[in-house]
Protein backbone atom coordinates (compact mmCIF):
# COMPACT_ATOMS: atom_id res chain seq x y z
CA UNK A 1 0.00 0.00 0.00
CA UNK A 2 1.65 3.42 -1.39
CA UNK A 3 -0.65 5.99 1.03
CA UNK A 4 -3.09 5.69 3.87
CA UNK A 5 -6.58 4.97 2.63
CA UNK A 6 -9.16 7.90 2.77
CA UNK A 7 -12.02 7.01 4.20
CA UNK A 8 -14.43 8.88 1.85
CA UNK A 9 -12.60 7.60 -0.73
CA UNK A 10 -13.22 4.68 -0.12
CA UNK A 11 -16.86 5.04 1.29
CA UNK A 12 -17.61 6.58 -2.57
CA UNK A 13 -16.07 3.32 -3.56
CA UNK A 14 -18.71 1.02 -1.19
CA UNK A 15 -21.88 3.10 -3.10
CA UNK A 16 -20.69 2.57 -6.44
CA UNK A 17 -20.23 -1.38 -5.86
CA UNK A 18 -23.31 -0.72 -3.95
CA UNK A 19 -25.32 0.59 -6.26
CA UNK A 20 -24.32 -1.25 -9.46
CA UNK A 21 -22.57 1.99 -11.40
CA UNK A 22 -20.75 5.52 -11.15
CA UNK A 23 -23.65 7.57 -12.24
CA UNK A 24 -26.14 5.45 -9.87
CA UNK A 25 -23.96 6.45 -6.80
CA UNK A 26 -23.47 9.88 -7.91
CA UNK A 27 -27.81 10.12 -7.95
CA UNK A 28 -27.49 8.78 -4.31
CA UNK A 29 -25.03 10.76 -2.83
CA UNK A 30 -25.66 14.02 -4.71
CA UNK A 31 -22.54 14.60 -6.66
CA UNK A 32 -21.03 15.29 -10.25
CA UNK A 33 -20.33 11.94 -11.73
CA UNK A 34 -16.73 13.49 -12.04
CA UNK A 35 -16.23 13.57 -8.61
CA UNK A 36 -17.08 10.22 -8.01
CA UNK A 37 -14.72 8.90 -10.77
CA UNK A 38 -11.98 10.73 -9.90
CA UNK A 39 -12.30 10.05 -6.14
CA UNK A 40 -12.19 6.16 -6.90
CA UNK A 41 -9.39 6.87 -9.33
CA UNK A 42 -7.37 8.69 -6.14
CA UNK A 43 -8.70 5.34 -4.25
CA UNK A 44 -7.03 2.85 -6.53
CA UNK A 45 -3.74 4.82 -6.56
CA UNK A 46 -3.66 4.78 -2.75
CA UNK A 47 -4.06 0.89 -3.12
CA UNK A 48 -2.19 0.09 -6.11
CA UNK A 49 -4.89 -1.72 -7.07
CA UNK A 50 -7.94 -1.46 -9.32
CA UNK A 51 -10.90 -1.99 -7.98
CA UNK A 52 -13.54 -2.40 -10.85
CA UNK A 53 -13.21 -3.84 -14.16
CA UNK A 54 -15.60 -2.56 -17.44
CA UNK A 55 -17.55 -5.28 -19.12
CA UNK A 56 -19.62 -4.01 -21.55
CA UNK A 57 -21.64 -0.88 -19.80
CA UNK A 58 -21.34 -2.78 -16.58
CA UNK A 59 -18.30 -2.09 -13.93
CA UNK A 60 -17.56 -5.69 -11.89
CA UNK A 61 -15.57 -6.01 -8.91
CA UNK A 62 -11.99 -7.01 -9.65
CA UNK A 63 -10.68 -10.11 -6.84
CA UNK A 64 -8.96 -6.70 -5.35
CA UNK A 65 -12.03 -4.76 -5.16
CA UNK A 66 -14.04 -8.08 -4.06
CA UNK A 67 -11.32 -8.21 -0.79
CA UNK A 68 -11.80 -4.28 -0.34
CA UNK A 69 -15.93 -4.80 -0.48
CA UNK A 70 -15.70 -6.99 2.13
CA UNK A 71 -13.39 -5.41 4.17
CA UNK A 72 -15.94 -1.91 3.74
CA UNK A 73 -19.16 -3.49 4.35
CA UNK A 74 -17.80 -4.41 8.03
CA UNK A 75 -16.50 -0.84 7.96
CA UNK A 76 -19.57 1.07 7.08
CA UNK A 77 -21.84 -1.26 9.15
CA UNK A 78 -20.25 -1.25 12.18
CA UNK A 79 -20.27 2.97 11.20
CA UNK A 80 -24.47 2.97 11.58
CA UNK A 81 -24.34 0.90 14.10
CA UNK A 82 -22.15 3.09 16.22
CA UNK A 83 -24.31 6.13 15.50
CA UNK A 84 -27.29 3.75 16.02
CA UNK A 85 -25.97 2.83 19.68
CA UNK A 86 -25.02 6.47 20.42
CA UNK A 87 -28.81 7.71 19.31
CA UNK A 88 -30.14 5.56 21.39
CA UNK A 89 -28.22 6.28 24.62
CA UNK A 90 -29.31 9.17 24.84
CA UNK A 91 -33.12 7.65 24.21
CA UNK A 92 -32.15 5.38 27.03
CA UNK A 93 -33.20 2.43 25.02
CA UNK A 94 -30.99 -1.02 24.76
CA UNK A 95 -30.35 -2.40 21.29
CA UNK A 96 -29.68 -5.74 21.32
CA UNK A 97 -28.83 -7.06 17.65
CA UNK A 98 -29.54 -10.88 17.19
CA UNK A 99 -28.84 -13.48 14.86
CA UNK A 100 -31.16 -16.52 14.79
CA UNK A 101 -30.65 -19.54 13.18
CA UNK A 102 -32.66 -20.63 10.21
CA UNK A 103 -33.38 -23.75 11.74
CA UNK A 104 -34.51 -22.62 15.08
CA UNK A 105 -38.71 -22.68 15.27
CA UNK A 106 -39.77 -18.96 16.05
CA UNK A 107 -41.64 -19.57 18.47
CA UNK A 108 -39.05 -21.34 20.27
CA UNK A 109 -36.59 -17.71 19.17
CA UNK A 110 -39.91 -15.38 20.72
CA UNK A 111 -39.77 -17.20 23.62
CA UNK A 112 -36.52 -16.84 24.35
CA UNK A 113 -36.06 -13.18 23.66
CA UNK A 114 -39.66 -12.57 25.24
CA UNK A 115 -37.57 -11.72 28.66
CA UNK A 116 -35.94 -8.79 27.05
CA UNK A 117 -38.91 -7.17 25.93
CA UNK A 118 -39.92 -7.54 29.72
CA UNK A 119 -37.22 -5.11 31.17
CA UNK A 120 -37.89 -2.19 33.10
CA UNK A 121 -35.24 0.15 30.45
CA UNK A 122 -36.96 -0.44 26.70
CA UNK A 123 -35.29 -2.77 24.67
CA UNK A 124 -35.05 -1.96 20.56
CA UNK A 125 -34.59 -5.66 19.32
CA UNK A 126 -33.02 -5.69 15.76
CA UNK A 127 -33.41 -9.57 14.24
CA UNK A 128 -31.47 -10.91 11.29
CA UNK A 129 -32.22 -14.57 9.86
CA UNK A 130 -28.93 -17.23 8.57
CA UNK A 131 -27.57 -20.19 8.06
CA UNK A 132 -25.74 -20.88 11.56
CA UNK A 133 -22.37 -20.95 10.18
CA UNK A 134 -22.40 -17.33 8.50
CA UNK A 135 -24.57 -16.25 11.64
CA UNK A 136 -21.24 -17.30 14.00
CA UNK A 137 -18.94 -15.65 11.79
CA UNK A 138 -20.93 -12.35 12.17
CA UNK A 139 -20.81 -12.63 15.43
CA UNK A 140 -17.31 -13.06 15.27
CA UNK A 141 -17.04 -9.68 13.82
CA UNK A 142 -19.12 -8.27 16.33
CA UNK A 143 -21.61 -7.64 14.06
CA UNK A 144 -24.35 -9.39 15.89
CA UNK A 145 -24.51 -9.40 19.93
CA UNK A 146 -25.84 -12.83 20.04
CA UNK A 147 -27.15 -16.01 18.26
CA UNK A 148 -29.94 -17.91 19.02
CA UNK A 149 -29.55 -21.37 17.79
CA UNK A 150 -30.62 -24.91 18.69
CA UNK A 151 -26.97 -26.08 19.02
CA UNK A 152 -24.56 -25.63 20.51
CA UNK A 153 -20.40 -24.72 18.77
CA UNK A 154 -18.21 -27.49 19.01
CA UNK A 155 -15.18 -27.16 21.38
CA UNK A 156 -12.82 -28.30 17.84
CA UNK A 157 -14.32 -24.69 16.87
CA UNK A 158 -11.86 -22.08 15.84
CA UNK A 159 -13.89 -19.02 16.59
CA UNK A 160 -13.86 -17.77 20.14
CA UNK A 161 -17.25 -18.17 21.02
CA UNK A 162 -19.23 -19.29 23.92
CA UNK A 163 -22.26 -21.28 24.36
CA UNK A 164 -25.02 -21.00 27.05
CA UNK A 165 -28.01 -23.14 27.02
CA UNK A 166 -31.12 -21.92 27.95
CA UNK A 167 -33.58 -24.51 28.05
CA UNK A 168 -34.16 -27.82 26.39
CA UNK A 169 -37.89 -29.87 25.56
CA UNK A 170 -38.80 -33.07 24.99
CA UNK A 171 -40.67 -32.82 21.71
CA UNK A 172 -44.11 -34.20 20.60
CA UNK A 173 -45.70 -35.41 17.67
CA UNK A 174 -48.34 -32.88 16.67
CA UNK A 175 -51.06 -32.89 13.76
CA UNK A 176 -53.83 -30.92 12.73
CA UNK A 177 -57.03 -32.39 14.48
CA UNK A 178 -58.10 -34.43 11.38
CA UNK A 179 -54.75 -36.30 11.47
CA UNK A 180 -54.86 -36.77 15.45
CA UNK A 181 -58.44 -38.33 15.44
CA UNK A 182 -56.81 -40.91 12.10
CA UNK A 183 -53.89 -41.89 14.16
CA UNK A 184 -54.08 -40.80 17.85
CA UNK A 185 -54.05 -44.15 19.45
CA UNK A 186 -53.10 -43.74 23.25
CA UNK A 187 -51.11 -47.78 23.39
CA UNK A 188 -50.27 -48.19 20.16
CA UNK A 189 -48.56 -44.85 19.56
CA UNK A 190 -45.76 -45.00 17.86
CA UNK A 191 -46.44 -48.12 16.34
CA UNK A 192 -49.49 -46.98 14.94
CA UNK A 193 -47.38 -44.12 13.12
CA UNK A 194 -46.16 -46.32 10.25
CA UNK A 195 -46.68 -44.84 7.05
CA UNK A 196 -48.17 -41.78 8.47
CA UNK A 197 -47.42 -38.69 6.23
CA UNK A 198 -44.68 -36.90 8.16
CA UNK A 199 -43.00 -33.26 7.63
CA UNK A 200 -39.30 -33.28 8.95
CA UNK A 201 -36.59 -30.82 9.41
CA UNK A 202 -33.94 -30.88 6.55
CA UNK A 203 -31.03 -33.55 7.26
CA UNK A 204 -28.35 -30.63 7.93
CA UNK A 205 -30.65 -29.76 11.38
CA UNK A 206 -29.24 -30.93 14.86
CA UNK A 207 -33.04 -32.48 15.41
CA UNK A 208 -32.94 -34.80 12.38
CA UNK A 209 -30.61 -37.29 13.58
CA UNK A 210 -32.58 -37.65 16.84
CA UNK A 211 -35.77 -37.78 14.98
CA UNK A 212 -34.46 -40.96 12.76
CA UNK A 213 -32.68 -42.84 15.39
CA UNK A 214 -36.16 -42.58 16.98
CA UNK A 215 -37.87 -43.81 14.10
CA UNK A 216 -35.64 -46.99 13.47
CA UNK A 217 -36.02 -47.64 17.57
CA UNK A 218 -39.93 -47.74 16.95
CA UNK A 219 -39.46 -49.98 13.90
CA UNK A 220 -41.60 -46.87 12.38
CA UNK A 221 -41.40 -45.89 8.27
CA UNK A 222 -43.00 -42.70 8.03
CA UNK A 223 -44.06 -41.29 4.44
CA UNK A 224 -41.78 -38.44 4.33
CA UNK A 225 -43.86 -36.45 2.41
CA UNK A 226 -41.67 -33.18 3.24
CA UNK A 227 -38.25 -32.20 4.12
CA UNK A 228 -37.19 -28.23 5.23
CA UNK A 229 -34.71 -26.28 6.36
CA UNK A 230 -37.03 -23.51 7.24
CA UNK A 231 -38.99 -24.30 10.07
CA UNK A 232 -41.20 -21.44 9.56
CA UNK A 233 -42.25 -23.10 6.22
CA UNK A 234 -42.58 -26.72 7.41
CA UNK A 235 -44.97 -25.78 10.56
CA UNK A 236 -46.76 -23.73 7.17
CA UNK A 237 -47.61 -27.10 5.39
CA UNK A 238 -48.35 -28.58 9.15
CA UNK A 239 -51.07 -26.33 9.93
CA UNK A 240 -52.54 -26.97 6.28
CA UNK A 241 -52.78 -30.77 7.37
CA UNK A 242 -49.82 -31.62 4.72
CA UNK A 243 -48.85 -33.78 7.22
CA UNK A 244 -47.46 -34.89 11.36
CA UNK A 245 -44.76 -32.99 12.62
CA UNK A 246 -42.33 -32.55 15.76
CA UNK A 247 -43.09 -29.24 17.98
CA UNK A 248 -41.35 -28.68 21.66
CA UNK A 249 -43.21 -29.91 24.57
CA UNK A 250 -42.42 -26.43 26.40
CA UNK A 251 -44.43 -24.71 23.37
CA UNK A 252 -48.02 -26.80 23.22
CA UNK A 253 -49.60 -23.59 24.09
CA UNK A 254 -48.29 -21.80 21.55
CA UNK A 255 -47.98 -24.84 18.47
CA UNK A 256 -51.98 -24.92 19.03
CA UNK A 257 -52.80 -21.70 19.32
CA UNK A 258 -50.92 -21.18 16.17
CA UNK A 259 -50.49 -23.69 13.93
CA UNK A 260 -53.73 -25.51 15.13
CA UNK A 261 -51.86 -28.56 15.60
CA UNK A 262 -52.79 -30.97 18.40
CA UNK A 263 -50.16 -33.61 20.54
CA UNK A 264 -50.85 -36.88 18.62
CA UNK A 265 -47.80 -38.49 21.44
CA UNK A 266 -44.64 -37.48 23.60
CA UNK A 267 -41.60 -38.14 22.67
CA UNK A 268 -39.41 -38.10 25.44
CA UNK A 269 -35.85 -39.49 24.49
CA UNK A 270 -36.28 -37.08 21.47
CA UNK A 271 -35.09 -33.41 23.37
CA UNK A 272 -34.13 -30.00 21.50
CA UNK A 273 -31.67 -27.67 23.28
CA UNK A 274 -31.79 -23.74 22.87
CA UNK A 275 -28.60 -21.70 23.43
CA UNK A 276 -27.73 -18.57 23.43
CA UNK A 277 -23.69 -18.24 21.68
CA UNK A 278 -21.77 -14.95 22.46
CA UNK A 279 -18.40 -13.55 22.35
CA UNK A 280 -17.69 -13.37 26.34
CA UNK A 281 -17.75 -16.30 28.54
CA UNK A 282 -19.30 -14.23 30.64
CA UNK A 283 -22.45 -12.53 29.48
CA UNK A 284 -22.35 -8.46 29.90
CA UNK A 285 -24.99 -7.08 27.97
CA UNK A 286 -28.18 -6.20 30.15
CA UNK A 287 -31.21 -7.92 27.24
CA UNK A 288 -28.87 -10.68 27.58
CA UNK A 289 -28.77 -11.21 30.88
CA UNK A 290 -32.40 -10.52 31.54
CA UNK A 291 -32.63 -13.92 29.09
CA UNK A 292 -30.29 -16.39 31.09
CA UNK A 293 -31.72 -15.18 34.70
CA UNK A 294 -35.14 -16.27 32.77
CA UNK A 295 -33.86 -19.50 31.72
CA UNK A 296 -32.45 -19.72 35.38
CA UNK A 297 -35.59 -19.52 37.26
CA UNK A 298 -37.30 -22.40 33.89
CA UNK A 299 -39.31 -19.55 32.67
CA UNK A 300 -38.36 -20.21 29.29
CA UNK A 301 -38.69 -23.74 29.27
CA UNK A 302 -42.38 -23.95 31.01
CA UNK A 303 -44.73 -25.01 29.04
Amino acid sequence: MKNDINFRHLYYFWVVAKEGGITRAAERLGLAVQTISSQLTLLEQALGKAMFTQQGRRLVLTEAGRVAMNYADQIFLLGEQLQEALNEADSGRIRLTVGISDSLPKLSAYRMLEAATQMDRAVRLVCYEDQFEALLADLALHKLDVVLTDREVRASSALKVFSHQLFESEMEVVGTPALAERYHDGDGFPGNLNGAPFLLPARNNALRGKIDEWFVQHHVRPDVVGEFEDNALLNTFGRRGLGLFFAPAALATEVEQQFGAVRIGKVPSVREQFYVISNDRKIKHPAVEAILAAAQTGELGAG
